[in-house]
């Protein structure tokens, strides 16, 4: 997936996470608790507490439904409010990324567009500027969720997207597993890691979603819980150099903590 560079004053990043034409693949989230804790030196709880900054301007939330006979629209307004759906992922996403005392970029808006579409969601700048921006989220995905699943996934799946709208991307340099890898780790501070996400340490750390979400975790036990707010600000102000981006955040590189963090799911499974 693209990832677009920032400009002069640097917005959030307009990011896909999922779609026929943005992304690779499509993704499932079926939604419930994850189970277990964080697995490292120490536990963490698994729902952080969310600490909103004094004072951020708020978006104006839009909610667009461009059929109002299609299955998935009337599942959607059957399973949650649009309004606290939105309001509640605004809030969870700047409070786990600026709830430690840095400032939020201007979004001015955000707008839920339902409609029929490949794929699950994206999300975007619009063509009046990238401070405002559009969540696609397609109703034949909603209408194939299981009914009894249909709210917590709906909240998963946008609350990913919402993190699109606020977080940095080191001007369009950092990895795209990293990116996704921390809208996933806000999903799984908010309860709505889906049951069939595991924690693994095979293949690359920067692979993405709950992939890179857990090492994220993990990156909390030996570095603080603010790490991924440091890492976000990072990107805020710099572009993305591997071999200086990870030493400056944790004093280490990123295939050393990554090697160490697959010792140490080993060593969880052996005590099992």
């Amino acid at each position: 997936m693209a990832v677009p560079e920032q400009s002069k004053k640097p917005p959030a990043a307009p990011l896909a996470m999922s779609s026929a034409s943005a992304a690779p693949t499509a993704r499932s989230y079926p939604l419930t608790k994850p189970a277990g804790n964080a697995v490292g030196q120490r536990s963490l709880p698994r729902k952080a507490p969310i600490r909103h900054p004094a004072e951020f301007q708020r978006p104006k939330l839009r909610l667009k439904i461009q059929d109002l006979w299609s299955p998935g629209a009337a599942d959607f307004q059957s399973a949650i409010s649009g309004s606290v759906l939105l309001k509640a992922a605004v809030y969870a996403v700047v409070g786990q990324l600026y709830g430690y005392g840095t400032e939020p970029p201007l979004t001015r808006s955000v707008t839920l567009v339902l409609r029929s579409m490949n794929g699950v969601a994206y999300t975007v700048g619009t063509e009046l500027d990238d401070d405002h921006k559009e969540i696609h989220f397609s109703t034949n995905y909603i209408e194939g969720i299981a009914s009894d699943r249909k709210m917590e996934e709906i909240k998963g799946v946008v609350t990913h997207e919402m993190v699109h709208c606020y977080q940095f991307n080191g001007y369009g340099t950092a990895p795209g597993g990293l990116i996704e890898g921390i809208a996933d780790w806000v999903r799984l501070k908010s309860e709505l890691g889906p049951p069939h996400w595991n924690r693994s340490a095979g293949g690359d750390w920067d692979a993405g979603y709950e992939h890179t979400a857990y090492f994220l975790e993990w990156l909390e036990t030996k570095f603080g819980e603010d790490i991924v707010p440091r890492i976000n600000e990072r990107l805020r102000k710099h572009r993305y150099n591997e071999a200086t981006f990870w030493h400056d955040c944790c004093g280490r590189g990123v295939h050393e903590l990554w090697e160490e963090y697959g010792e140490t799911l080993n060593r969880s499974k052996g005590d099992c």
